[in-house]
């Protein structure tokens, strides 16, 4: 996937999600997302926090060792992030689904993949203008409607288990990074 295709696929998932949710579908190349889709936009973000520190976005005076230790924490939670939510909700998935054919890892990492769209874009947004830090909590319950859109399309759960689904893998998608970033945190405050 080029750039140009990786933008157009951001804004069609964030825009329209179930039409996004239907081509995704649709595909019939096995793509990679993280190659094409994740790892991508996950160094644009990391590209953007250090764009905004270099700028002077939440730090008084720039300093590039603290700037490159928070540009790897984003990228190690956002990565580290995508990967727990993937295990965890395949987990999740064989325990209350059983055997439904469409839980398989390669249709999570992209329920996962497409679903973070609003996280990178958010995050994007929240390194270059930290004053969206509001919105950036408001705006991130919007990735349930984009979970819902493609735990019905997509992975094809069944109606009556839909709603804790979608739920419970939106929450799993939200606090994945959070978690990986409070552990990275945690471990660079060890080291000094």
């Amino acid at each position: 996937m080029n750039y140009k295709e990786l933008f157009n696929r951001l804004i069609q998932i964030i825009g329209s999600p179930s039409k996004a949710w239907e081509e995704i579908c649709q595909e019939d190349t096995p793509e990679q997302v993280q190659t094409a889709y994740v790892y991508p936009l996950i160094a644009l973000c990391g590209i953007a926090m250090f764009v905004g520190l270099l700028f002077g976005n939440g730090v008084d005076e720039f300093d590039f060792q603290l700037t490159l230790t928070k540009c790897c924490g984003l990228f190690i939670s956002l990565f580290g992030g995508f990967y727990l939510a993937t295990y965890a909700i395949e987990w999740y998935g064989n325990h209350t689904l059983y055997d439904h054919s469409e839980n398989t890892r390669a249709n999570i990492q992209k329920l996962v993949g497409y679903s973070m769209s609003v996280i990178f874009v958010l995050s994007i947004f929240g390194s270059l203008f930290p004053s969206f830090f509001i919105l950036r909590w408001i705006l991130q319950f919007y990735l349930i409607y984009i979970v819902w859109e493609g735990s019905k399309m997509m992975m094809k759960i069944p109606e009556d288990k839909l709603l804790s689904y979608t739920l419970i893998t939106s929450v799993i998608i939200l606090v994945a990074p959070i978690v990986i970033d409070y552990i990275f945190t945690w471990l660079s405050k060890m080291a000094n």
